[in-house]
């Protein structure tokens, strides 16, 4: 498979203080990335440099470098905005927004240029197709987004970022807040989703970085510990810290 994300001693700091500290790691296309590690040890940061979310938290700065298919990011011509629309993004807080199911969707199709009636309807339920979503809403595009349960508010937000077709999505904990049913349905989703995108996914719950990835790195303070395909660092990691943390003797 292609490289998709190319990262290089990236150095992150808030302030004078480093969050993640000389990162070097590749992405290759159509592949999960399951970022694992204690609280507070620069997983979330990480992620947030990839679309450059970091960038509007004043006095911070990247040393370093990130490239999505061989350009750099940081590159003072890059075009952030353009970034963002490549690199989407679901939080760990399902956010929809406090309009209609349909609009949720058809509101970032618009905001990209996208005018054609026909065209906006068809890609709304293409996306909810996607998410698996287009069954149990069908009839009821017109309702506040609101008023769905919180899988389906998560689901939503999928289809929300994969209606503008990215390249890459970013996952910070999109299932922690989720009963396990509705787990279940986001963890199969991603398997589906990577046959179109690249993901790369934050999370606490060792079992479904067993489930989801193809590849698992493990931060601790700041620090890239190891990265390796997601059966090695389940069943053999190569540093002793890895399972430590993977066995639960801390985190």
């Amino acid at each position: 498979m292609a490289e998709k994300i190319k990262v290089d001693k990236l150095t992150f700091y808030y302030g004078a203080t480093p969050a993640i500290k000389n990162i070097t790691l590749t992405v290759e296309g159509n592949t999960v990335l399951a970022l694992i590690g204690p609280s507070g040890c620069g997983k979330s940061t990480f992620l947030r440099c990839i679309n450059r979310m970091n960038d509007i938290i004043p006095n911070t700065r990247a040393e370093g470098d990130i490239c999505i298919d061989g350009k750099s990011i940081y590159n003072p011509k890059f075009n952030v905005t353009g970034l963002r629309r490549r690199v989407g993004m679901v939080f760990q807080k399902s956010n929809p927004f406090p309009k209609s199911i349909f609009d949720n969707i058809a509101y970032g199709l618009k905001i990209n240029g996208m005018t054609d009636r026909y065209e906006i309807e068809s890609t709304v339920e293409k996306s909810l197709k996607s998410t698996a979503l287009w069954d149990e809403v069908k009839g009821r595009l017109d309702e506040s987004a609101l008023g769905l349960s919180g899988g389906q508010q998560q689901r939503l937000c999928i289809a929300r970022t994969i209606a503008v077709q990215p390249e890459v999505i970013l996952m910070d904990e999109p299932a922690s807040a989720l009963d396990t049913i509705s787990t279940q349905k986001i963890e199969e989703l991603i398997q589906d989703l990577k046959k179109n995108y690249t993901i790369i996914i934050v999370t606490h719950n060792m079992q479904q970085a067993a489930r989801v990835s193809d590849m698992t790195a493990f931060f601790y303070m700041g620090d890239l510990i190891e990265i390796s395909s997601t059966g090695k660092i389940f069943t053999r990691p190569d540093m002793e810290m890895t399972e430590n943390y993977i066995t639960g003797k801390f985190g």
